[in-house]
């Protein structure tokens, strides 16, 4: 898959349907696993969501990766608004989002894939990148975002 590229129609249509359940109210048969995140369009300012996978989590903190990199939409709305909104089993909570420095990121992935090596490895393949071992390559290509 070209990560430079956005998805195709019928691949973003999958990607977007959980926005569905979260909007209707059943946001919490994701599971603790996903999150739906509300942020402002860069240009339009209008509001937009994507849920994302939860890489990681802390007490008062979430983190979730950009599998498509620097070019995810959502990724380069946070940078320019970082004020969003998290809806998290069923309960909605502002909050900011901050992208994390790699030596930091590389931690949170290296516990996300000895969490989850299936998944991890799912992801590497999809960047390209190899989820194992040091993680700093990984942490490079992939970025990682808390969410507070």
């Amino acid at each position: 898959m070209d990560i430079t590229r956005a998805p195709n129609s019928r691949l973003r249509w999958f990607y977007r349907a959980p926005i569905k359940l979260y909007q209707l109210g059943l946001g919490r048969l994701m599971g603790g696993r996903f999150l739906m995140l509300t942020h402002k369009g860069r240009k339009s300012g209008l509001d937009r969501y994507v849920v994302l996978e939860v890489v990681g989590r802390e007490p008062d903190s979430w983190y979730v990766a950009a599998a498509y990199g620097n070019n995810a939409d959502w990724f380069r709305n946070i940078k320019a608004d970082p004020n969003v909104t998290v809806n998290y089993k069923g309960q909605r909570t502002p909050a900011t989002a901050t992208v994390v420095p790699v030596p930091d990121a590389a931690e949170v992935l290296r516990r996300y894939a000895q969490a989850h090596p299936k998944a991890a490895r799912t992801l590497g393949t999809l960047m390209g990148v190899p989820m194992e071992g040091d993680m700093t390559e990984a942490a490079r290509m992939i970025p990682i975002v808390r969410i507070t």
